[in-house]
């Protein structure tokens, strides 16, 4: 028997040239707001609920891509749409949603509910535009938490300026392409000799 295996492919979304749905005004709904515009301000959300918290009113207020509908989800709320995140307190209304939203070739994220979900929203480590997301295929969100504090600490908050300066040292480079891969792989190097040296002590 072949050892279990994560087959999710990775995908990075540019979630502002995308119409994203949320269905929940809860504290879940929140969580998943947070999660998206922590990553993406520019999102264009629109979020459903029956009744929407005071939290997510006032942290909306500072979006202008996020627009609150409060009132009972409806079909239609599905048009123009492209990703779909179900997160209400009831599982039978979040299997209704799912259902619909896939009969219109949609993908669909169901809080909590693995084994009907197209995506994850995996954890995310973050040091300027070095972005590393973590998925554990739905087993474990807690091991996922933990392994982005491990990144997290120990990926340097000088990441940025390394992204900057190995542009410019790529765009400066001469050869073709194995010669310029084969020497940022040189100049990188010295990144893992040093985490190395790091983990040893």
């Amino acid at each position: 028997m072949k050892p279990d295996k994560n087959t999710l492919f990775p995908v990075f979304f540019k979630l502002e040239r995308l119409h994203s749905l949320i269905v929940g005004g809860g504290d879940v709904g929140l969580e998943k707001l947070t999660a998206l515009l922590s990553n993406a301000p520019e999102a264009n959300i629109t979020l459903v609920g029956k009744h929407i918290s005071n939290e997510i009113k006032q942290y909306a207020k500072t979006y202008s891509g996020v627009t609150l509908q409060e009132k009972p989800f409806s079909t239609s709320d599905l048009d123009q749409i492209d990703l779909v995140i179900v997160a209400t307190d009831s599982p039978e209304i979040n299997h209704k949603i799912y259902s619909l939203a896939k009969e219109k070739g949609l993908l669909v994220n169901v809080a909590d509910t693995p084994h009907i979900c197209d995506f994850y929203l995996g954890s995310i480590v973050q040091k300027g535009n070095l972005k590393i997301a973590i998925s554990t295929n739905g087993r474990s969100p807690t091991m996922a938490k933990r392994m982005r504090e491990v990144l997290t600490d120990t990926l340097p908050d000088e990441m940025e300026s390394v992204l900057q300066n190995l542009r410019s040292i790529r765009d400066s480079l001469k050869g073709d392409f194995a010669y310029k891969v084969k020497k940022l792989n040189e100049i990188t190097s010295v990144i893992v000799a040093e985490n190395e040296e790091k983990t040893s002590i």
